[in-house]
């Protein structure tokens, strides 16, 4: 499971060493300490982490985070991001991977970030591609958001991810793998056009009911397992876009959404022998972070609530 930390102090010395906990390159330069104050929440997975502090203090940071990926939002007036190529946006997300990045600003910041060990990362997008040979460099992804709205869409996604992990008890291994995906699919999707047309080279045009039919044996043996669409598609020798293609083609569904009927099989058959557990508790078991989602997509699969059937065992 996934470790949380909290911690608030007036310690200057605190952040820039919690901080290299997660980022060993961070550093803290030009710290006004008069009106010096920070609160921070972040929790970490393996291979994975993911921060939100709020600074308050006149501040100028620098990282060279040569093993990691990480894209990050300084919220703050005034603020400033750069790096040897040139100033950034700073009203956007900046993804920093191959040299330092500096970032300053008056008064107050929120800052958000996602951390990725850098060749997980990079297998990660070989096997979301297919493609052996795709690399994480300054070539294939860039410092900037394509656009704006893929920008904004970098912090709704951020928000999701914080909102579940930050939360003790509320994810289980099921929940924090799909989480960790998504986050290295967004950041890839927003930095990185070159990933998306990787994804785009990589559908499958043909049918492929052995491959699906290896897909479906993989889902059930394993759906009570922290497995992705990645993992499937790596069991069924198909990449993840041919998967989804295959199985729209084969089944008229998507392979998360046979996942998941799996996963609601499961929780069903628990709640069926439920004793001294919650809904919620077996929701979360079963991969489901969000109750009422998950009370949304029983009652479609089964046209009763969960409740009802814990009840009526």
């Amino acid at each position: 499971m996934g470790e949380v930390l909290t911690l608030a102090s007036r310690d200057v010395g605190d952040v820039e060493e919690t901080w290299r906990q997660f980022v060993p390159s961070a550093a803290l330069q030009r710290v006004d300490p008069r009106t010096f104050g920070f609160s921070w929440t972040s929790a970490a997975l393996p291979g994975f982490s993911v921060v939100s502090y709020r600074l308050s203090a006149s501040v100028q940071s620098a990282i060279q985070p040569d093993d990691q990926l990480m894209a990050c939002r300084v919220a703050s007036r005034g603020a400033w991001v750069g790096t040897p190529r040139g100033d950034l946006n700073a009203g956007l997300p900046w993804l920093a991977l191959d040299g330092p990045t500096t970032a300053r600003w008056q008064q107050q910041a929120d800052v958000r970030a996602l951390v990725f060990d850098r060749s997980e990362a990079e297998d990660g997008a070989r096997r979301m591609t297919g493609d052996d040979r795709f690399s994480l460099r300054s070539a294939t992804v860039g410092a900037s958001p394509v656009d704006r709205d893929l920008g904004a869409h970098w912090e709704r996604v951020f928000q999701h991810i914080a909102g579940t992990l930050f939360v003790p008890g509320r994810s289980s291994a099921i929940v924090e793998a799909e989480l960790r995906r998504h986050a290295l699919h967004t950041t890839l999707a927003v930095f990185s056009p070159a990933f998306v047309a990787a994804l785009e080279r990589s559908a499958q045009r043909g049918a492929a009911p052995r491959t699906v039919r290896r897909a479906i044996a993989y889902m059930e043996r394993h759906a009570h397992e922290p497995i992705t669409i990645d993992d499937v598609a790596l069991a069924a020798d198909i990449s993840p876009r041919g998967l989804q293609y295959a199985f729209r083609r084969a089944l008229d569904q998507t392979p998360m959404e046979y996942l998941r009927g799996q996963r609601l099989a499961g929780a069903h058959a628990d709640l069926q022998e439920a004793t001294g557990v919650s809904v919620s508790e077996i929701a979360q078991r079963w991969g489901f972070a969000s109750a009422s989602r998950f009370a949304r997509h029983y009652r479609d699969a089964y046209g009763r609530s969960p409740r009802q059937t814990m009840r009526g065992r």
